[in-house]
């Protein structure tokens, strides 16, 4: 069994009902433990307002498949420096992609994402 952090991109596609979606909840269906932190919380709700849609119906599917992870200082401290490594290699690294990150690193757990940013990192689920 896996253990997965979740990105924003696997929620985005779960929740639009998609082919990358249908695997996501695969994917956490056999999962041992997965996890969603907070600035990811943030970022699915702000795109599924900006989408029309109901942003209850996002929180109940994350709380019921994840359990929702709250940001502390020694992940942010982490976090903020793989966003600024990360980000003089790829420009638009993301300080949410930073913070996946760096709680896949603390919970020895797979990041599971489509987001082009991982593609290639040890340590990812990649969605195709």
């Amino acid at each position: 069994m896996s253990r997965y952090v979740v990105d924003s991109y696997a929620w985005v596609e779960y929740l639009g009902g998609s082919a990358k979606g249908t695997r996501v909840e695969e994917l956490l269906d056999g999962a041992e433990e997965s996890w969603t932190p907070t600035p990811v919380l943030a970022e699915v709700t702000s795109k599924v307002v900006r989408s029309g849609k109901d942003p209850a119906i996002a929180w109940q599917a994350l709380r019921a498949w994840s359990t929702i992870l709250p940001l502390d200082a020694e992940t942010a401290r982490s976090a903020g420096g793989l966003h600024a490594a990360y980000r003089a290699k790829i420009r638009d690294f993301a300080l949410t992609d930073a913070v996946v990150l760096a709680v896949s690193r603390k919970l020895t757990a797979k990041v599971l994402t489509g987001d082009p940013h991982f593609q290639g990192m040890k340590g990812v689920e990649f969605l195709r």
